[in-house]
């Protein structure tokens, strides 16, 4: 039984990081001390106070767990307690952030809902964070008029940040020890470290670039500066709670055995949701499956409910219109009658435009942004009853928007706020700008589900099929699985097993390179240095090497090299050469290579009067390395034999590589995206002999690689990226094996893999289910001669591997040798995620 059971008298270690008022760095202590806790091994449980969803996005990716808020108004003063209990089930540690200034509440209240209120009804210890740039002395009077001004609220110490000279932090330090209040910690000013906003806040996690890089950092910084061992000594010296975890199966019910599918936005544009509403909606029998609407062209299969949450839909408002596919989809959905629940962006999206952006068309009304922000506690009276409400009852929430929308004549409201009219509301659907905290109001949640199970079944849009699509309904192109790419399939908050770029961030010699490029960036790019290194690495003449931008320019370049007659390219396989010579005005001759021979490469299926053949080695997706013999033997005069071996870093030894000989009509490619974790860079180079490669560059833009990228290729082709290189390809091989075994002993047909990837035979519907479970895999039917029951994935260490396995088997509801086979399983998704999907940012 876990230690938090629910009876009485629970003992969790606990505190809370506050301050005298906004500003101060909250989150950024609280987040890196999640993240620092986390590092020195503890389960760490995040908590925000107040209706705020950016900071617990970013306490989710601290400690790998979903972000939790909690807040009196949203819930009631009687649910605070029992909520921390269940956020904090299985933790070692709890830490809870605040809000605003220590006793900074609703106004007119007394300070309700302010973090003084939450810690007197947790009997959580406080940390005070305390920006003291500027002052010494006064620092130690804030902090002791801070503890003074509610007894019941013990303040445990304090966090010096922002700090300055030695000479004035121990000033500060001597005045706060003579009031009796210990400093945990001195952290000194970095302004890097800031997060950056817009016009509602912080930048959510979902839609920053690298966040795990900068919670790496925020707690590898917190560790330094801060005393863990005193602040954990604070936590557990937090009294027991007499209060019993919050369940969401006390709060509702299922009806039946059936799990409809409830379509939940998510993706960067819908970042803003409470974590128990999913938790509520599972245990009430629905299967929450996360959708993008920047990239999904149709709601999840078997959708019979949608929740649409908050964002920030003004800022991809031109992406989103874009998604018409998508829009026709949701529009027929809920006027046909589909159960929905929108707040605030999902108004917006069900709204007819914003700012002039064609969006659903669902409500009669327009939204545009305006100068005035609404930011507020509410107390709403249900106009009418809806499929969530029934008129005259009451709830709590919150607004946060600067958008507004257009009065709708006749249109029934959801909700009246202090007098006015709010929202829409129908049998159906109930849409407004109030954010609800469902744990709070649970008959909400219950209503929903309810009329989820009631609702009949739709047929929903079809994913991309696999074979080269006819135009679409509209008379347009339908999209190309030739040009459907893994970045595509991960999102935030996914546990990305989908792109194959090395799972270890990068050296710190290349970042040094990456940054030491940038000081020369005021002049045109020389790719010498970079000829000259990958020559020299290769034992090839500098006249055998082009650097390219990337693989991507290089097949480019080939596919407009010569008036192939008939180029083939052995799939299945990366489909960008193919794409490429197709953009060339070619027409490609695919060679298959079949799944009972292990998708090797049977020579006699290349037609003789091939002039070109690509082949990836070892292969994308299947992981194949072919014999260089084989290779050698596809050679024909008149013919290009092109190797991709942008994988071939990962091969320990590079066992089967031709980079290294002189072989007339054999051109390599490789790339140092995946290896050396750079796609953004965009290099990569073509080894041939000199006539070939003199052809190339002919036809090479002037200054196509950049200088970041020449750097590179430098420092990746020394002696330290060598002996980092091994390491690397050692580590995948080890990572790969490990998933390899996983996946056979559930059962599953598995490609033996030279690559940092695994094809695997998981069944047809299983990339969607873990999906839903908040895992991303590549989808393997975009790859000519496979099918939607293959996927990619990619090879991760044992700590993620494990994650994927635990997702898998909650797919499979009757365990991981369950009736399904070794194809996989069928049916609808599963209930409950194993690990954060996109989370409330």
């Amino acid at each position: 039984m876990s230690r938090l059971s629910g009876e009485p008298g629970v003992p969790l270690p606990r505190l809370m990081v506050a301050a005298p008022s906004s500003g101060q760095g909250k989150t950024t202590v609280a987040t890196g001390l999640m993240a620092a806790l986390r590092a020195a091994g503890h389960e760490v449980s995040g908590h925000k106070v107040g209706p705020d969803y950016i900071d617990p996005g970013y306490h989710a990716l601290a400690t790998g767990r979903p972000g939790r808020n909690l807040d009196p108004h949203l819930v009631g003063e009687e649910r605070v307690a029992p909520l921390l209990l269940h956020g904090a089930d299985g933790a070692e540690v709890a830490v809870i952030e605040g809000v605003m200034g220590l006793h900074d509440g609703r106004l007119g209240t007394g300070g309700f809902a302010s973090s003084a209120h939450v810690a007197t009804l947790t009997r959580t210890p406080v940390v005070l964070v305390m920006d003291v740039a500027g002052q010494s002395r006064s620092v130690a009077a804030a902090a002791v008029g801070m503890a003074a001004f509610a007894p019941e609220v013990r303040v445990a110490g304090v966090v010096l940040n922002r700090a300055g000279s030695a000479r004035n932090t121990a000033e500060i330090e001597r005045s706060l020890e003579r009031a009796g209040l210990p400093v945990l910690g001195v952290v000194p000013r970095d302004d890097r470290l800031s997060a950056p906003s817009r016009h509602l806040g912080l930048v959510p996690v979902a839609e920053r670039d690298d966040p795990a890089r900068l919670i790496a950092r925020l707690g590898e910084r917190m560790a330094r500066h801060l005393d863990l061992d005193a602040l954990l000594s604070v936590a557990r010296a937090a009294p027991r709670l007499d209060a019993r975890p919050w369940r969401p199966g006390r709060e509702v019910t299922a009806v039946g055995d059936a799990r409809p599918v409830v379509a939940m936005a998510g993706g960067r544009a819908f970042t803003f949701r409470y974590a128990e509403t999913e938790e509520l909606l599972a245990a009430a029998g629905c299967a929450v499956v996360t959708f993008d609407p920047l990239t999904d062209s149709a709601l999840p299969p078997g959708t019979r409910g949608i929740y649409l949450g908050g964002g920030f839909p003004e800022v991809y408002a031109a992406d989103l219109a874009a998604n018409r596919a998508l829009l026709r989809d949701l529009r027929a959905a809920v006027l046909g009658g589909v159960p929905t629940v929108a707040e605030c962006a999902g108004l917006l999206y069900l709204s007819a435009s914003l700012d002039g952006a064609e969006l659903a068309g669902v409500l009669p009304t327009a939204a545009a942004m305006t100068e005035r922000l609404t930011l507020r506690y509410a107390v709403a009276t249900a106009a009418a009853d809806s499929v969530v409400t029934r008129a005259g009852e009451r709830v709590t929430g919150h607004e946060f928007h600067r958008t507004r929308t257009s009065p709708a004549a006749g249109a029934a409201p959801a909700w009246r706020i202090e007098g006015e009219a709010m929202g829409f509301a129908s049998a159906t659907c109930h849409a407004s700008y109030l954010h609800i905290h469902w744990a709070g109001h649970p008959r909400l949640a219950q209503r929903f589900a309810d009329a989820v199970h009631a609702a009949p079944p739709r047929v929903t849009a079809a994913p991309p099929p696999a074979e080269p699509p006819g135009p679409g309904p509209d008379g347009g192109p339908m999209p190309d699985p030739l040009r459907h790419h893994g970045d595509s399939e991960t999102g935030p908050g996914l546990l990305d097993f989908a792109v194959n770029v090395y799972d270890g961030g990068r050296p710190e010699w290349l970042d040094r390179a990456l940054r030491r490029s940038l000081a020369r960036v005021a002049d045109y790019p020389d790719p010498a240095p970079a000829r000259a290194a990958i020559a020299e690495r290769h034992g090839r003449g500098r006249h055998d090497v082009l650097p390219t931008a990337g693989a991507a320019e290089a097949f480019t370049l080939l596919a407009r090299l010569r008036a192939w007659r008939r180029p083939v390219v052995v799939h299945p396989q990366f489909t960008e050469p193919h794409v490429a010579l197709e953009q060339a005005g070619h027409r490609v001759t695919p060679v298959l290579c079949a799944p009972e021979c292990g998708f090797g490469l049977d020579p006699a299926r290349v037609p003789e009067d091939a002039d070109l053949v690509v082949i990836g080695n070892p292969t994308n997706p299947t992981g194949v390395l072919h014999p260089a013999d084989l290779v050698r033997g596809l050679r024909r005069a008149g013919r290009l034999v092109v190797v991709d071996e942008a994988f071939m870093d990962a091969v320990p030894g590079e066992a089967e590589s031709l980079v290294r000989e002189r072989l007339s009509g054999v051109a390599v490619i490789r790339s140092l995206t995946k290896h050396w974790s750079i796609p953004g860079v965009r290099a990569g180079y073509v080894v041939a002999q000199p006539e070939v490669i003199r052809e190339l560059a002919a036809l090479q833009p002037p200054w196509s690689v950049s200088t970041t990228a020449v750097e590179a290729m430098v420092a990746t082709c020394s002696a330290a990226a060598a002996a980092e290189g091994r390491d690397r390809a050692r580590a995948l091989a080890r990572w790969r094996g490990d998933l390899e075994e996983g996946l056979r002993r559930r059962g599953y047909d598995v490609v033996p893999s030279s690559a940092p990837f695994v094809l695997a035979r998981l069944g047809e519907g299983t990339h969607a289910l873990l999906r839903a479970r908040g895992v991303a895999v590549r989808r393997a039917d975009t790859f000519p001669g496979l099918g939607a029951d293959w996927v990619r994935v990619a090879a991760r260490p044992a700590d993620r591997t494990r994650r994927l396995f635990a997702a898998l088997d909650a797919c499979r509801p009757h365990g991981p040798h369950g009736p399904h086979g070794a194809h996989g399983p069928h049916g609808d998704a599963p209930s409950a995620p194993s690990a954060p999907k996109e989370r409330p940012a």
